[in-house]
């Protein structure tokens, strides 16, 4: 691949959710949490567009006054049950949008940085087609178990130092790279080869319970006075 190919970020939001009530436009650290990834998107130069699919009226008319660059997909009726699958959502955003690579990612992980997301496509554009797609991934070191109280990556009778266990990674859903070829193959972002891209935890913050939220509203704030946009 080269580095001149389109490339278009996808942003599927959601207007409820189950957990955390009006999540996606809820504040955090000043702003609705969905701007805080559209802005990280708009702020990669090796993204040409970026898509937000939504049923949500509140972030139709915020991407409307705030983000007129951003195409605006109104999700339809069809694909808006809390049953229909991910890859189903994507199959239609893909439709509506030509590029060459697409990335997806969420408005729920608001700690993702540009630099990270440019990395990731370099990584890709680099290897492929040694690897046809990408996700991100969070390193784990830590003893597991499984829930019939055996251990996952540890022997129990060996007491080591959980920096010394085996990592195992996590798949954060902050990042993914796919072509629409193998969406249509496979039914999957994931290709027959693909490349895990390793990210700091602290960008990794997905929210999905209450706490989560409240936890991301203090690194956030801490991140944004740091950086003297507080």
């Amino acid at each position: 691949m080269e580095q001149t190919m389109k490339i278009a970020a996808l942003v599927p939001i959601r207007h409820h959710s189950q957990r955390v009530p009006g999540k996606n436009y809820r504040p955090l650290a000043g702003k609705p949490l969905y701007q805080y990834v559209i802005e990280t998107l708009l702020a990669c130069s090796e993204i040409a567009v970026v898509v937000v699919d939504t049923d949500s009226p509140e972030i139709l008319e915020g991407l409307q006054r705030y983000f007129p660059q951003v195409v605006a997909l109104e999700r339809p009726q069809e694909l808006r049950a809390d049953t229909i699958p991910m890859n189903e959502i994507l199959l239609y955003d893909t439709s509506q949008v030509q590029a060459d690579l697409y990335l997806q990612t969420h408005s729920t992980n608001p700690l993702l940085r540009s630099d990270t997301i440019r990395r990731a496509i370099f990584e890709l554009l680099r290897q492929y087609p040694t690897f046809d797609s990408l996700f991100s991934v969070t390193r784990l070191q830590t003893r597991l178990w499984d829930q019939l109280s055996q251990p996952v990556n540890h022997n129990p009778a060996i007491l080591l130092q959980t920096q010394d266990l085996p990592p195992i990674f996590e798949e954060n859903s902050c990042i993914y790279l796919f072509t629409r070829s193998t969406l249509l193959a496979r039914r999957n972002r994931l290709g027959e080869r693909p490349l895990m891209f390793k990210m700091e935890a602290a960008e990794a913050w997905d929210i999905d319970e209450e706490l989560d939220f409240l936890v991301a509203d203090v690194l956030l704030s801490h991140r944004l006075k740091a950086e003297g946009n507080a």
